[in-house]
């Protein structure tokens, strides 16, 4: 998989849409400056950067003794902006002088079509204008600058907004009304009326701020069961903060959800090629050892792409001759599940797409995995969605509330099927790093469009199912680089890689870049890591070693190399192998190895 084309075809939707700021009439001669510090003079003030990404130089300038210069890296793209206070039904005019490569100068919030402009190369200083009318409603603007991910840093100057001055943005009054509603173990919302004048709230949990909303709601997330939480809140517009929100106070409900609290402390998750046969044989499941926690039946799969309508057979004779009856599939199963061992059914697989992009199609899903559960006795179920099965449409950028179909039937779906089972349903899900980390990077098609819309497509799924799902364990294989929370690419094959992505599960992280949209981490005992057991399982094999310096490093801090974890996540569940056949072709490497690691 070309992980270089998300950022390419961005590129060139940015590009192809350079040129679309329309002119407007020139401002009125009583018309004057508004921009705070266009010329840098008095440092950043006035302006912020994100990500620390901007400074103020005394060379090269335009004009004056100092300019700004911002170092795009990573998935921050060195935006600097100011929020200036303008009239309804205004023209303005933004300018500035850039030098760099693909430095853009816009503005937002205009209430009308908001404009940017921008060039390709500018080795010397460049004037850079454009004009907006503002919308009927509209009392303020953000204008900004930016450069372009990869790039080398840029520099600005003198930047004007030049039009008639609205009346001073005054920060608006504390909020009244915070009010929690009913917990999960993991979960609070909290609702409250709205402020006049807010753009936008601040959300505290035990004095420190944990997250932002634009309207008047917001769920906390990752909590821990069965402990007391206290919230506050503040509105917030372009003239500051308000004071915070009298304290409600609230506490989770016992257990961890999604039946977790079933499985061991450490847990071996494989998956058990149930229904074919492949280079490392076929294992009967009476054969498949005590190390094993969980054991996915590969694969459930659909009649066609779209129907719902999911199926498992044990593998034919034909293809797999040692394959057992079905009484003694089932009978092994109710052995294992004695012993305290968790069967799902996996849906999906490389060659198993799934789309349920109807309602028809997602209530179809809910009966036929429900009569495979049933018929199996199975304890839960695996979502190994890979492939085209999830996507985000064009328009859908907000992983907390998505619009896309083929998302929102799924949680549904999954959502209808936790409530039939209760408490005990064990859910996983095992995406693969395109799926889930890249959202750090990109998410859907992009703001502009032209990105691969499968990019994060599980984060959706992940975050709205969140208190229902027992283990995430993305598979960190069969993967491109990928870049982590310290804004460096990893590759797969060692420890490196293995403690970045998992670190970016458990810390959370920014989705497509965006502080205000941030995927909050999961608790350490939803996550273990997924690994092939062998070189012939997949690509990214990861040596026994290299396994137990990512486990030192991410539950002891011990071991960690380059990369520094953002915590001490010692709740780590475990590992997930593709697969327990492939483990038993490689005499049982990978079950031995986690067997005889030391985790104290």
């Amino acid at each position: 998989m070309d992980r270089t084309r998300p950022l390419n075809l961005l590129l060139a939707g940015a590009l192809a849409l350079g040129g679309l700021a329309a002119l407007s009439p020139a401002a009125q001669a009583a018309d004057s400056e508004l921009a705070r510090n266009g010329g840098f003079e008095a440092g950043l003030d006035g302006w912020s950067c994100t990500g620390g990404s901007g400074t103020v130089v005394p060379s090269p300038v335009h004009g004056g003794t100092k300019a700004l210069q911002a170092t795009p890296a990573g998935s921050d793209n060195a935006k600097c902006s100011q929020t200036i206070t303008v009239k309804p039904q205004s023209t303005y005019t933004l300018s500035g002088w850039v030098r760099g490569s693909y430095v853009y100068l816009g503005v937002t919030g205009t209430g009308t079509t908001d404009g940017y402009t921008w060039t390709q190369s500018a080795p010397d200083w460049q004037k850079l204008s454009t004009t907006f009318t503002t919308g009927a409603n509209t009392t303020s603007v953000t204008v900004y600058t930016h450069g372009w991910y990869g790039t080398p840093a840029y520099q600005a100057d003198d930047l004007s907004l030049f039009g008639p001055g609205g009346a001073p943005v005054e920060i608006p009054a504390t909020p009244a009304g915070l009010a929690a509603g009913s917990p999960t173990s993991t979960s609070v919302p909290l609702t409250w009326p709205a402020v006049a004048g807010a753009t936008s709230y601040k959300v505290y949990r035990g004095g420190t701020a944990v997250g932002t909303a634009t309207g008047t709601s917001y769920t906390a997330t990752g909590l821990t069961p069965n402990t007391a939480y206290s919230f506050q809140i503040s509105a917030v517009n372009s003239a500051g903060e308000s004071a915070r929100s009298t304290a409600v106070n609230a506490t989770t409900t016992s257990g961890g959800g999604g039946g977790g609290g079933e499985l061991p402390a450490r847990a071996l998750v494989g998956y058990l090629h149930a229904s074919f046969a492949n280079g490392s044989g076929y294992t009967r499941m009476a054969d498949v050892p005590d190390s094993w926690d969980v054991i996915n039946l590969a694969f459930g799969e659909p009649t066609s792409v779209t129907s719902g309508d999911i199926r498992f057979k044990l593998c034919p004779v034909a293809e797999c001759p040692n394959v057992e009856s079905e009484a003694d599939f089932k009978a092994a199963i109710k052995a294992k599940q004695a012993v305290g061992k968790k069967v799902l059914i996996s849906i999906g697989g490389q060659n198993g797409q799934v789309q349920l992009a109807t309602t028809a199609a997602r209530d179809t899903f809910v009966s036929s995995v429900s009569k495979i559960i049933d018929d199996y006795g199975l304890d839960g179920l695996d979502i190994d969605f890979e492939g085209h099965s999830l996507s985000l449409q064009t328009g859908d950028t907000d992983f907390r509330s998505p619009t896309s179909p083929v998302i929102v039937n799924l949680i549904q779906a999954v959502k209808t099927l936790k409530a039939k089972y209760g408490a005990k349903f064990v859910l996983t899900m095992a995406p693969e790093t395109f799926f889930v980390q890249l959202g750090y990077q990109y998410y859907g098609s992009g703001p502009w469009g032209g990105q691969d819309p499968r990019a994060g497509a599980y984060l959706p799924v992940i975050h709205a199912l969140r208190d229902d799902l027992t283990l995430l364990h993305v598979q960190d294989y069969n993967s491109g680089s990928i870049m982590g929370l310290d804004n460096q690419y990893h590759s797969m094959g060692g420890a490196d890689f293995h403690i970045a992505m998992t670190d970016m599960l458990l810390t959370g992280f920014p989705v497509a870049g965006n502080t205000e949209r941030f995927f909050p981490g999961l608790r350490p005992d939803q996550v273990a890591i997924g690994l092939p057991a062998s070189t012939q399982a997949g690509n990214g094999h990861t040596s026994p070693t290299e396994v137990n310096k990512a486990l030192d490093c991410l539950t002891k801090k011990q071991n960690c190399g380059t990369y520094q974890t953002h915590g001490t996540w010692s709740s780590l569940r475990g590992l997930m192998t593709w697969s327990i056949n492939w483990d038993r072709f490689n005499q049982w490497e990978f079950s031995r190895n986690f067997d005889a690691y030391n985790w104290s």
